[in-house]
């Protein structure tokens, strides 16, 4: 037997912020999932019986059709490109501009003392983009920024490269996440393979929440927090951290019930709402919550220690733009919370 075809090269552009995006081809999927809360404790014995009975916002598994490719970020947006931004535009990201911060760690902090047992400390002015409490370098992924910041972000980009960009859809985003799978996670179904696909609470953040500890999966990826992007595996599209390291704003609003009345071509998600939805889990996220299906989701002006983005940039099928080779317009870079879904 011919041994099947070796997977192209993903095909990569890199914008003038250095954000290389992968381009996805259109196509289908089955969205959503319809494991039954008995197969979930099985797979989960450590978790409590009730999680599994929130989860009617998954459901129905339904098929839908992405009818044009677009250019995905291969990587979430970066600190060291978050700032390049803030640094050519004069935008002052929400966690500064209303004074009131953002979340961070704190390892003196006690969520016992709180009214909301929080796991972070916040808001709190001395918390931001720029500290979380906890080092990152710039090729971390940015955290603590709003719904609102990643629409900001996509707005400029859009302005000064004349392509338009945008956050991905809740229906773009899992059609990248699963790359052709239908499984809980890119490499199967089994929550240990997360280790080495995704930077997900593991034994390397386990000492820092003892309380945690018995939801920590077993091995240790070396990251206690988040992690360089890139440094996982990717999936079947070429893109990596869907699952895990920060949170990714989309642009739907949310609905439990939105699934049950989708359309079947390019879902837009509900024309309105009060929160937006997030996805992919974070580093201290557990195993449970960083499947594909998994929907969360904040008020736009949320921003957290666990929460970035990730845009689109959308093709010349959408917006009449020729895609040229990587090299020709790449740009030489010079060196230089509101309510939330009440789960883990």
């Amino acid at each position: 037997m011919a041994a099947p075809p070796t997977p192209a090269a993903p095909s990569v552009w890199t914008n003038s912020l250095g954000m290389p995006f992968v381009r996805v081809p259109a196509g289908s999927f089955w969205m959503g999932s319809d494991e039954s809360a008995q197969t979930l404790a099985q797979a989960f014995p450590r978790l409590e019986p009730k999680r599994f009975t929130l989860l009617g916002d998954e459901a129905p598994v339904h098929r839908v059709h992405i009818r044009r490719a677009f250019y995905l970020g291969q990587h979430e947006v970066t600190v060291g490109q978050f700032r390049r931004f803030i640094e050519a535009s004069g935008y002052r990201p929400e966690s500064e501009a209303d004074g009131t911060g953002g979340y961070g760690y704190n390892p003196d902090y006690d969520p016992a003392t709180t009214a909301r047992g929080d796991a972070f400390e916040g808001r709190n002015p001395r918390y931001s983009w720029r500290n979380p409490g906890f080092v990152q370098g710039d090729d971390h992924p940015v955290v603590n920024v709003t719904w609102n910041d990643a629409q900001a972000l996509a707005a400029w980009l859009s302005r000064t490269e004349g392509h338009r960009y945008r956050l991905p859809t809740e229906a773009e985003w899992e059609y990248a996440c699963r790359a052709g799978t239908r499984t809980r996670y890119p490499h199967g179904d089994a929550p240990a393979g997360l280790v080495s696909e995704a930077n997900v609470f593991d034994q390397a953040a386990a000492p820092y929440w003892p309380r945690w500890q018995q939801h920590a999966l077993p091995g240790n990826d070396g990251y206690a927090f988040t992690a360089p992007v890139g440094r996982f595996a990717p999936n079947a599209f070429g893109l990596y951290d869907m699952l895990g390291n920060a949170w990714e704003w989309v642009s739907d609003w949310h609905s439990d019930t939105y699934y049950a009345q989708s359309p079947p071509s390019d879902p837009q998600g509900p024309a309105e709402g009060s929160v937006r939805v997030r996805r992919g889990g974070s580093w201290h996220t557990w195993a449970f919550y960083a499947r594909c299906a998994f929907r969360n989701w904040n008020s736009p002006q949320t921003r957290y220690t666990l929460v970035g983005m990730r845009l689109v940039r959308e093709t010349d099928e959408e917006d009449g733009i020729r895609d040229v080779p990587r090299e020709s317009l790449s740009v030489p870079i010079e060196t230089g919370a509101g309510p939330v879904k009440p789960i883990k």
